[in-house]
């Protein structure tokens, strides 16, 4: 039977926890069948559909949670996978080597190496301490059992400076191993829960981000939200941008003009934000850049203010369109900061 994707739970009421890291899920398959496997791209060579650190968990029925890039390449190890979990013996892992051209007839042209390790329950202790961990990411330190598989545990903070910040995996001199889990998601404060503040909180459910939704209008918020949403009635939506960290993303999409204009304004006068847009036309952001000017707010904070949001050239007005643009640009944002390169230069030249 071909593997299905396993489905996990999509949505959360609010107070609830961030999405599953590999090792809750792990630890819910194992709970559930008694044992799971964990694929991991621990080497890449050339181009590749995936980098080192991706990774998949599998049951031994084939269904599966995360990715390694699709395609033969993952078919292959969800197979591999499959069988070392339906396998009697003492067998705890596989290594796979793949050149994806000649191997899998796939046009990457790349080189992969793969690890797959097989959990049981008695190593459920192991990996819940690792499902325990709250932050959204962090280092495992690794020693090879016998059999290669590696005994993980929660690496120190001085353990995990010798994994160098954009760095996911490193075998260190005396055969332990360094891995990076998770990513730290970029906050984002989002003021606004109409049509497109919905469509965007549900755009951004899969993405790395982690969302304040504020609005202060009564049932504005829908029942259920996105895990990575934590909905807050702002009486004062502007106060909450003191709580937002350096680096964060501010959109504005109230219900009033007068609102995006006054959170728009001390968020460019905090100058510490990523991004600061507000949903509108260009007549808008030209009415806002005068008001901002007459509030004597610094012209070159004026200029980096994006309105209307979104990517250029995408000109669909629908909710969804709308927040698959302002996504994408995000994204965007995100990667320039993680790179320290500039973003509003190259959106600029396409407006």
């Amino acid at each position: 039977m071909p593997p299905t994707a396993l489905q996990l739970r999509p949505g959360r009421a609010a107070g609830e926890t961030l999405p599953m890291s590999v090792f809750a899920t792990l630890r819910s398959m194992i709970e559930a069948g008694g044992r799971a496997a964990l694929v991991s791209v621990v080497e890449v060579s050339g181009s590749s559909p995936r980098d080192v650190g991706a990774r998949m968990a599998v049951r031994a029925d084939g269904a599966f949670s995360g990715t390694i890039g699709g395609g033969a390449l993952e078919w292959q190890a969800l197979a591999e996978a499959q069988a070392l979990l339906a396998a009697d013996g003492g067998a705890r892992l596989r290594r796979l080597d793949r050149s994806l051209g000649p191997d899998l007839g796939q046009c990457c042209g790349g080189r992969v190496r793969l690890t797959i390790e097989r959990f049981d329950a008695v190593d459920l202790d192991g990996i819940a301490a690792l499902a325990g961990v709250r932050d959204e990411a962090f280092v495992t330190l690794g020693l090879s059992e016998a059999g290669g598989r590696l005994a993980r545990r929660l690496a120190t903070d001085e353990e995990a400076t010798a994994l160098a910040p954009t760095e996911q995996r490193r075998v260190l001199p005396d055969g332990r191993v360094l891995e990076r889990f998770g990513a730290p998601a970029t906050a984002v404060a989002l003021f606004g829960a109409g049509h497109v503040g919905r469509a965007l909180a549900l755009a951004l459910a899969p993405l790395p981000f982690r969302l304040v939704w504020a609005d202060a209008r009564q049932g504005a918020f829908p029942a259920h939200v996105p895990r990575n949403v934590v909905p807050v009635a702002a009486e004062d939506p502007v106060s909450l941008l003191r709580d937002q960290p350096d680096g964060a993303i501010v959109l504005i999409m109230t219900h009033s003009h007068a609102l995006d204009l006054a959170i728009a304004t001390a968020a460019l006068a905090a100058r510490r934000f990523a991004l600061v847009g507000v949903i509108g036309s260009a007549t808008k952001r030209a009415r806002f850049a005068s008001q901002m000017r007459q509030a004597e707010l610094e012209s070159g904070l004026i200029d980096t203010l994006a309105c209307p949001i979104g990517l250029p050239g995408i000109e669909g007005k629908e909710p969804a369109v709308i927040a698959a643009s302002v996504a994408a640009q995000m994204l965007m944002v995100r990667e320039a900061a993680r790179a320290r390169l500039p973003v509003f230069s190259r959106l600029a030249e396409h407006r």
